[in-house]
Parts: C-alpha cells; structure tokens; sequence
C-alpha cells in the first residue's frame, strides 16, 4: 500500500529529508570556551559554508557556529536545483530596478550554477551534480503573456531561453519557457566535504551552539546559550533569518513561507530535466538518483506560515499530482521546509545596515537558495576581503525601497498587527480531552496555551505566545509543531526552538502518569 495513502494516523514517521537521510551525521563540538577569530559566521548552511571555505582559503581564520547541525535547515531541506530560473522574475525585476540591475541577478545566479560546478570537480566532491535543462510551463491559458514576458526578459539579459509549446514529460500545458544548461546536485554531499576543510590553523565550526546575543563595536562580541563568547573582527549572519537585526528593520521586510516536498518512487522513467509551473498551487518536479533507485521529487503547496490549514493535506495533494503524471510505486520520503521571501523578491546580501562596517547579513532567497546563496558567499567574501562584487547593487540589503516594496511593507505588518490582535482575543478549546497525537489550543483559568499528547500518553502544555514578539502561535498537526504566523517561528510541542527568529524557548508543562516536570 502507498504509505502516502495511509497518512492520518502516522505522518510523522514518514516526515524525513531524503538529503539527511542518505548522508553521515556531523559531530562538531560545541562551544566550551571563549575564543578571538577573524569572522565569526552565524549558521551552518550553503551561505555559511562557502563562505567559510572561501575566507580560510584566503587565510582569513573563521568560527562557523550552528544552532544545531550543520547543513540541516533550509540547506537540508530544499529541492536542490541550481537554476537561474526563479519562477517569473526576471521581467519583474527589470521593471522594478532596470535591466543593469537585472543583469547582476541573473550574472550571480547563472555563475553560481558554474561555480559549484567547479568546486565540485576542483574538490573532486562527487555530490550527483548534473547538467540539465529547466521547465516553467503554465496549464492555464491567463498566463501565457506572464510567460512570454518572462522569456523575452531572459533573451534580455544574455540567458539561453527559448519559448516552447511542449513538455518532455505527460503535462498538458498552454505554453512553456526553458533554460538550457542548468542543473541540480545532492547539497548535502556537496557542503559535507567542503565544511571538513575549515576546520584547524586557527578556524572552527561549533555545533548544538544558539546564539543569544550579538554586541556591535570596533570588535563584534558573539554571546551564545552557555555564556561563552567568540570575539570577531566582522561577523556574517547566515542563519536564515537574521538573529540579530541591526536596526534593519528585517522583522517588516520579510515574510516567511512553507513549502512541501514527496519523494516517490514511480514505474517510468523521469525525462531529463526538472519542471515548475507558473499558477498556484505550485509545483516542482525533478529527479534523483539513490544509487540504482530513481527518486522524483514533488514540491509545492506553498502558504505563509502558520496559514496553511490542514498541513497534512498539502501532502496529500502532492501526490495525487504524482499520480495523474505517473504510476506512483511507493512515497518514501516527505518533508516541508521555509523560506524567506523580500519585499522586491530580490534577497538582501551586504552590511546589515548602511551604518554598521562590520556586520553582513545574507537573507531573503526565496525558494531559489542553492544558486542565491552561493552568490551570497561568494560577494560577503569579497566584501570581507576588500574586493570589489559585480553583484553587489542588486543585493544591497539598504537599497532603495520600490513603490510596489512599500505596498508589501504595508501588507506584511498589517499582517503581522492583525495576528497579534486576533490571536489575542480569539478563545481557544476548552475541551483538554485529546488523543495521542493530537494537539490544539484550549482554555485553562481563563488563559490559552498549547497542548499535545505524546504517544506514551503524556500530555504537554506550552505557552503559546511566541517569545520572539508576543504573536500566538497555531498548531501545525502535520509536523507536531507550534508555528507563528507574524515571522515564522516554530517550535516543538515541548517548547524547544525548531526555527527562528525566536531565540527563547516556551514556557512548558509535563504531565505523566508517573511524574510531573515543569519547565519554564
């Protein structure tokens, strides 16, 4: 029987990234002691790596310190394309920033593709790299001049795009662009081999180690959970989003949104070539080759956090995608991941803020991390090491906001007020009868918080006020999870940090049968 189809009671079992799975565990320690470095780099994933690798090859000596494992946030939970086609912006970007601006964006994202390329093959990293066109179709007849813009704007800017009227795969389709010579790779294998290189003369990576507080100045002081502290002549905060904010007002403009992924097994064989449509609801395809095993990947689904409803049926929907394509052997993997996403779309790569000089930030990719993040580390090494970018007008994080910006600043924190207030009044469940498994809001002495009871049939309290900016949190019975819906905070149902911004956990009640803990 198709796991998939038996999704209700057990979906948590199944929830697992097929790139952490099929890859060794890291094992760097934590921080125990205060140490001085050159750069202190807050996260562990392709931003963070590659810039770490790249700063110790220059001899800079760089701290990189991870949360929790390496390689296992967003980086260890995307569909691994490395494509400059990020779904329709190019004609957009042209029309909100000019063509020049356009160019560095497609430039950055197109040379990354190259880049890793080369350092796979330089490295001798054997990481499933492979060169292969890439798909923007639509189904639907109002976005065929969406589509034509949009390859026209490509042509614009010096990428190989050609518009064409037929998939190589079993999708009915009003029209379709492609760009040649893209690709696609195991992130995991890639980033793994390139992080064991930072490591010694003077450079670290610490796992299982939270920040807690970043203090500005001539040097940059890094407090983390333990009280030890790392002492840094300037310092890039890669952590998804930023863990400090500078004043950058990143809190407005960012918003942050989840999207799933199904990795099937299926009967035919997968065309050469990886797919995304143009409409909503979204949907990517591409392949993955698991030793003889052929794997395809099916995205999509995407909503802002915490307003996605009944997260197990996005799952759902993604297979019965599959399943009008292919004839669908067995559904092995699934997982979600979130993302960050600009006012302009276009991510913030720079000085956090035009005032500070030693405090880089790189956010804000979208769903298109793999090329855009390695751009990122490519231009805060340069910036690190005195160098001029080419790329560097178009990721400015203090650029100019457009007119169209402002109208999404408005709409995101007029959001983020409205969560604020209608969580605040909205009554919970005053029923704590649930099953195992189950989790909901409910009432207690006129207050709300959170609760779930464990399969062992312990039931957990949380305070469902998100410690980040006092949002309530809602129930994601998909991941057994409590999501904030202002700036996308998650945690687990006893409290503990799954994803910043926050950096305190929630207050927590345990109730067994054979003990009581509490936890605040």
């Amino acid at each position: 029987m198709n796991k998939l189809n038996n999704i209700s009671p057990n979906i948590e079992e199944y929830l697992k990234s097929y790139w952490i799975e099929s890859t060794p565990k890291t094992d760097y320690p934590s921080l125990n002691e205060d140490i001085n470095t050159d750069v202190a780099i807050i996260g562990g994933g392709i931003v963070g790596i590659t810039a770490g690798f790249l700063l110790k090859r220059q001899g800079v000596k760089v701290a990189v310190i991870e949360a929790g494992r390496i390689v296992q946030g967003a980086t260890g939970f995307t569909t691994a394309k490395i494509t400059s086609q990020h779904h329709l912006i190019y004609y957009k970007i042209i029309n909100l920033m000019g063509i020049d601006l356009a160019k560095q964006y497609a430039n950055a994202n197109e040379s990354s593709i190259s880049f890793i390329e080369d350092m796979a093959n330089e490295l001798n990293i054997a990481c499933d790299f492979q060169r292969l066109p890439s798909y923007m179709y639509t189904t639907k007849q109002e976005y065929i001049q969406d589509i034509e813009k949009e390859t026209e704007a490509a042509l614009k800017l010096g990428i190989k795009a050609k518009y064409i009227d037929k998939l190589p795969i079993d999708i009915k389709i009003e029209s379709s662009l492609v760009f040649e010579n893209q690709a696609q790779f195991h992130p995991r294998k890639y980033l793994l081999p390139i992080a064991s290189m930072i490591p010694g003369d003077g450079s670290f990576i610490f796992e299982n180690t939270t920040v807690f507080e970043v203090e500005k100045g001539n040097s940059v002081k890094i407090i983390t959970d333990n009280g030890k502290k790392i002492t840094a002549s300037k310092v890039i905060i890669a952590s998804h989003f930023p863990c400090y904010d500078g004043m950058g007002l990143y809190l407005a403009r960012l918003r942050p949104q989840r999207s799933y992924v199904i990795a099937s097994s299926i009967k035919e064989k997968f065309p050469k070539g990886t797919f995304i449509n143009a409409e909503n609801p979204g949907r990517s395809l591409r392949a993955q080759y698991d030793g003889e095993n052929q794997l395809v990947l099916v995205g999509g689904e995407g909503h802002k956090t915490a307003h996605g409803g009944s997260f197990k049926e996005h799952y759902d929907n993604l297979e019965k995608f599959a399943q009008s394509i292919f004839t669908v052997k067995d559904v092995l993997y699934k997982w979600s991941t979130q993302d960050y996403i600009t006012l302009d779309n276009v991510p913030y790569v720079g000085r956090i803020t035009s005032k500070d000089e030693n405090i880089y930030v790189a956010t804000g990719f979208g769903e298109w991390g793999m090329t855009n993040g390695t751009a990122a580390a490519r231009l805060l090494t340069d910036k690190i090491l005195g160098k001029d970018n080419p790329f560097q007008e178009v990721f400015n994080p203090s650029r100019p906001f457009t007119v169209a910006a402002y109208k999404k600043l408005f709409t995101e924190n007029f959001d983020v007020a409205k969560e604020l207030i209608i969580s605040k009044i909205k009554s919970g469940d005053n029923n704590i009868s649930i099953k195992c498994g189950e989790g909901k809001i409910v009432e207690l002495d006129g207050g709300k918080c959170g609760a779930y009871k464990d399969d062992e049939g312990n039931l957990h309290l949380v305070d469902i006020t998100c410690t980040h900016v006092g949002c309530e949190l809602k129930w994601n019975d998909a991941e057994k999870s409590w999501d904030c819906a202002c700036h996308g905070s998650r945690f687990t149902y006893d409290g503990e940090i799954l994803e910043g911004p926050a950096t305190h956990k929630l207050n927590h009640y345990k109730e067994g049968k054979n003990k009581i803990d509490l936890n605040l």
